[in-house]
């Protein structure tokens, strides 16, 4: 019983050991970088960095990621212009002044 309980443990410090090597020439991204990286690569029209950036993150944190892009963008689009924020999203979108 002993024995299975050593091997099995020694089983798992290795596999333990080749995921720790595995990542350790991998960097996480977080959701903030695969969203620039998305909406970039959406912008560029160039579907393997949106595979790419899309696969960095979960989709909830991606789609977090991209509207919080979205607003600060529409902000600053808004302070540069000296227009509300409602008016510059508008425009970006091609709607009608409301």
């Amino acid at each position: 019983m002993f024995d299975r309980l050593r091997k099995a443990w020694a089983g798992f410090r290795e596999t333990a050991r080749a995921e720790r090597g595995a990542g350790q020439n991998r960097r996480a991204h977080n959701l903030f970088e695969a969203a620039a990286a998305y909406v970039s690569a959406c912008a560029e029209d160039d579907q393997d960095r949106i595979d790419e950036a899309a696969g960095w993150v979960s989709p909830e944190a991606l789609s977090f990621g991209v509207n919080e892009l979205a607003c600060r963008a529409v902000i600053a689009l808004a302070r540069e212009r000296d227009q509300s924020p409602r008016t510059v999203a508008r425009e970006l979108l091609g709607l009608p002044a409301a």
